[in-house]
């Protein structure tokens, strides 16, 4: 066993306890709210892959498969544990988001041993170094803002059927959700929009171009106006809903397929 496959185990083991805990409250052991427990499920769960994705991207980044889920996985628990410590209710989206985390670490831990070719580029250290931050910053608040409007989503349908079940009676309430949901997409907006422009930059120094119509290029900028489009349909109509988690989704799958697809063909399908 290679030393990489036991370290990226160990992040994904240490996922299992945050994943696990809200599902005590679900399964009928009492409402246990964010208790000591949490906060160190939470920790543990959070220590794991960021000191693994730092470890992996040592100074030098790397374009593998694994290494992009890691620092994703790494992203969004920070932001998530940040979103528990600011917003009361943003904690009870842990029965979404944690099982969905252990599942990309799980893919992320399978696909040890596909190739990493280290990222190179004529561009500034810096301007690589802020592009790809604010990627995967993007990339994880929109998985956030996903996560938010599946549960308003669930929530819609458990009303509508008024049949309530376990996990809708855990999950933040219909308005709470949409709330989180309006606020993740709004930071993932300006942020995409700040990525777009630093890889603007990029490309621009580079090759002298401000755009390349590649993949990436055409699903990142579908992502802005989409989710441009829900941000103001949402002001000036109100839409909500089935409708505004259905748009969300196709974003985050748009932004999916321009951040992770591409190394996905590129590492395993092409490798």
């Amino acid at each position: 066993m290679s030393q990489n496959l036991v370290f990226s185990l160990t992040a994904l083991l240490a996922l299992l306890p945050a994943s696990l805990y809200p599902y005590r409250a679900i399964g009928g052991a009492g409402e246990q709210g964010r208790s000591a427990m949490f906060w160190g499920a939470l920790a543990l769960a959070v220590f794991g892959p960021v000191v693994w994705a730092a470890v992996r991207v040592g100074g030098a980044w790397t374009t593998g498969l694994p290494t992009a889920l890691w620092v994703t996985i790494a992203a969004c628990m920070v932001l998530f544990a940040a979103l528990c410590t600011l917003t009361r209710s943003a904690w009870r989206l842990s029965p979404l988001l944690l099982p969905y985390l252990v599942a990309v670490a799980a893919v992320a831990t399978l696909a040890e041993g596909t190739r990493a070719p280290v990222l190179r580029g004529g561009a500034p250290g810096i301007w690589i170094d802020v592009h790809i931050a604010v990627s995967v910053v993007t990339y994880a608040l929109l998985t956030l803002a996903a996560v938010a409007s599946l549960a308003a989503f669930l929530q819609e349908r458990a009303l509508k059927a008024k049949r309530p079940t376990a996990l809708t009676r855990f999950l933040p309430s219909m308005a709470e959700s949409e709330r989180l949901q309006v606020r993740l997409l709004g930071a993932s907006e300006a942020v995409l929009g700040a990525g777009l422009a630093t890889g603007m930059a990029v490309l621009h120094y580079e090759q002298g171009v401000a755009l390349r119509f590649d993949h990436k290029t055409l699903f990142s900028l579908a992502t802005f106006m989409v989710i441009g489009g829900l941000l103001f349909a949402h002001i000036r109509t109100g839409v909500r809903g089935r409708t505004a988690a259905r748009l969300v989704l196709i974003a985050y799958l748009l932004l999916t397929l321009a951040y992770l697809g591409v190394k996905f063909v590129a590492d395993v399908l092409l490798s």
